[in-house]
């Protein structure tokens, strides 16, 4: 035989009606297929990629003053400075999409899977940002990036969609779903790089709109150009928060907090992947990033059973 078979046996123990798996037994000897192993896949730090939303005014920017200024990044695309105007951390200002762009790259390498010289996230676009700003080990100590906010970058994504070649017609009329199917893919492939980075926790901010449907009842929608990247984000991200202000039982004050599950009496867009969350947070970015992180914390079991 030209290859050798090697099998990653997994044992299941039945103990109690529970089943567990065991550490895989891979053979040393030979090629090997890289498997993951539990314990391999435990030292890996991913980080939290997240997204909060919430309506104008809520306080979101705000929440970058809850963060380390010695290991957060304040990517401040939507110019909000004025609410955060006591923070010291170190702070960039994307102005075009292209920035939008290059940063993506710096921070999350080349992406291995792209082999044109030409297209974003390619080795090529990866090796020319380098050059021009030098080693991204300046970013070794930032652990948070705070991106404020996916709906400015949206914009600059459409503007700059709005002017390519590509989506104009030969009479020279602007080609309106070609700018918008450009424009949905540019947003995919910045968020998928980003989402992809090791070893940083990533923070996208967006506004939250309260809209009405055809039948008069209200829907919350998150505020960007175009569909596509909105209805795609909650798959992306591993948190999706609204910050919310609750109004108390008397009805006549609010405070504000973190939804974090879909299922809540609010009707807001939420999500939690680690399933450590309660349904309601403090809105403290720095402890709830403490509670995503902590191992000592017990995952919630999902319950499959049926009610009877």
């Amino acid at each position: 035989m030209l290859f050798s078979i090697y099998y990653c046996r997994i044992q299941l123990l039945n103990q109690g009606g529970k089943m567990s798996i065991s550490e895989p037994n891979i053979k040393a000897n030979g090629p090997m297929f890289p498997f993951v192993t539990p314990s391999m896949r435990k030292e890996v730090n991913t980080g939290v990629k997240g997204v909060i939303v919430g309506r104008a005014g809520v306080g979101k920017t705000s929440l970058l003053l809850t963060l380390p200024e010695e290991s957060a990044l304040f990517v401040n695309i939507e110019a909000g400075e004025l609410a955060v105007k006591d923070w010291n951390g170190a702070s960039y200002k994307p102005k075009t999409w292209v920035d939008c762009k290059n940063l993506a790259v710096f921070l999350g390498g080349a992406d291995e899977s792209i082999d044109s010289r030409t297209a974003d996230y390619s080795k090529a676009h990866y090796d020319v940002i380098v050059s021009r700003y030098g080693s991204p080990e300046q970013f070794d100590k930032f652990d948070t990036i705070f991106i404020d906010s996916i709906t400015e970058a949206s914009r600059l994504s459409f503007r700059w969609a709005s002017c390519q070649p590509e989506c104009v017609t030969k009479n020279g009329l602007l080609d309106t779903r070609a700018v918008y199917g450009l424009h949905g893919r540019e947003m995919m492939n910045w968020l998928m790089h980003l989402q992809k980075i090791p070893n940083k926790n990533i923070w996208f901010v967006g506004i939250l709109e309260d809209k009405l449907d055809e039948f008069n009842k209200q829907y919350f929608s998150l505020q960007m150009e175009g569909q596509k990247a909105g209805l795609e984000l909650p798959g992306i991200v591993d948190e999706m928060i609204t910050m919310y202000d609750i109004p108390s039982a008397n009805q006549k004050e609010s405070y504000k907090a973190f939804i974090c599950h879909s299922l809540n009496p609010f009707g807001v867009p939420a999500k939690d992947r680690s399933g450590k969350l309660e349904m309601i947070e403090p809105p403290h970015l720095g402890q709830l990033m403490d509670k995503l992180k902590n191992t000592n914390i017990a995952t919630i079991k999902k319950n499959y059973e049926l009610p009877q």
